[in-house]
């Protein structure tokens, strides 16, 4: 059974920074392209960014690029996505998602509020 566990949701003010994790159990990790999601109160999910299976092409929504960065640890089945210079407008509950092929598998979300 395939599991996603995300961590490292919060509170913070604008400008600051977080660190979110999604910790993966029940599967191959390095054969999935794993992904980040977010959804704010009543707007569609969104892809915020990317990330292929070795780990060498990643992709940015255009209004994180530049303070975002997604990574992953194949060893540790670790996905990972640094947060910087973060805005009201990112808060949103965070989803990693994998992805191989037409399977698809969610974790439950993290929230991030971003305010003064």
């Amino acid at each position: 059974q395939v599991q996603l566990v995300e961590s490292g949701g919060g509170l913070v003010q604008p400008g600051g920074s977080l660190r979110l994790s999604c910790v993966a159990s029940g599967l191959i990790f390095n054969q999935y392209a794993m992904n980040w999601y977010r959804q704010a109160p009543g707007k569609e999910r969104e892809l915020v960014a990317n990330i292929n299976e070795v780990g060498n092409r990643k992709n940015y929504v255009d209004s994180v690029r530049g303070r975002f960065t997604i990574s992953r640890d194949n060893a540790k089945k670790t996905l990972v996505l640094q947060m910087n210079n973060l805005k009201p407008e990112d808060t949103a509950v965070y989803y990693c998602q994998a992805r191989r092929g037409g399977f698809t598998s969610w974790g439950q979300g993290t929230q991030v509020t971003v305010s003064s």
